[in-house]
């Protein structure tokens, strides 16, 4: 059954302007978001999986209070050409990916350039997998509860692509954790997966970023030292 953890009080916001209440950065974000998946702690059978680069604090967080292993989950956005800001969709460790069909057909990319442009990111995904890995395994999902945790979701088409992709790997469920999101991305992602938790669901998000006091990027060298704490 799904179940959508409930925004707290104190994080609700004017409608106009940045919100009245914000984490201290990423990892107060896991802190906080362990404490709403309590009930995952010390259980035999999970796993945490964070989206790089910006979940990696924030499940290393979930990972430690849950007392959990922690890998992370390849996930790229599918940009428009010419404007890789603006994603027609995202693409998985795998090549499991998913796509705002309206939006592809509408803007009349053709399927050569939609190949192209998975193939480029797919080539960052295994970049990055040996960037961050090196030479160490990664996790097999087979049979256990995965936590997949990334920073916060506006349009949750990055986490339906590492759902979609993970479940062709036959886990025994799949947990999307959450510090903030938009209540729409949380209810539709509620549909591909298992438990949706998230304890900041703004009416009115804006932007990911606002929701934190230090939203500074992160680096592969910080993912691999979280990664091996």
């Amino acid at each position: 059954m799904t179940r959508v953890m409930p925004a707290p009080t104190r994080s609700q916001h004017h409608e106009i302007g940045a919100p009245t209440w914000r984490y201290a950065d990423r990892r107060e974000g896991g802190h906080r978001l362990a404490a709403a998946l309590a009930s995952y702690a010390h259980k035999p059978g999970v796993v945490v999986l964070a989206l790089p680069r910006g979940g990696v604090p924030v499940g290393y967080e979930v990972a430690r209070a849950l007392e959990a292993p922690l890998d992370v989950f390849m996930v790229r956005k599918l940009g428009f050409p010419g404007h890789p800001e603006l994603a027609m969709g995202a693409i998985a460790s795998g090549g499991s990916y998913v796509l705002n069909e309206d939006l592809v057909r509408r803007s009349g990319v053709s399927q050569e350039v939609l190949a192209q442009v998975a193939e480029r990111e797919l080539e960052e995904i295994e970049r990055r997998e040996h960037e961050y890995r090196g030479v160490r395994p990664a996790l097999d999902p087979r049979g256990l509860e995965v936590i997949l945790v990334d920073d916060g979701l506006a349009t949750g088409a990055t986490m339906r692509a590492a759902i979609l992709a993970l479940r062709q790997q036959s886990p025994a469920r799949v947990v999307v954790a959450i510090p903030v999101a938009a209540p729409d991305s949380c209810e539709e992602l509620g549909e591909v997966a298992d438990e949706v938790v998230c304890p900041v669901r703004p009416r009115r998000l804006r932007a990911i970023g606002l929701w934190y006091e230090d939203f500074a990027q992160i680096t592969d060298a910080q993912v691999r030292d979280f990664l091996t704490a």
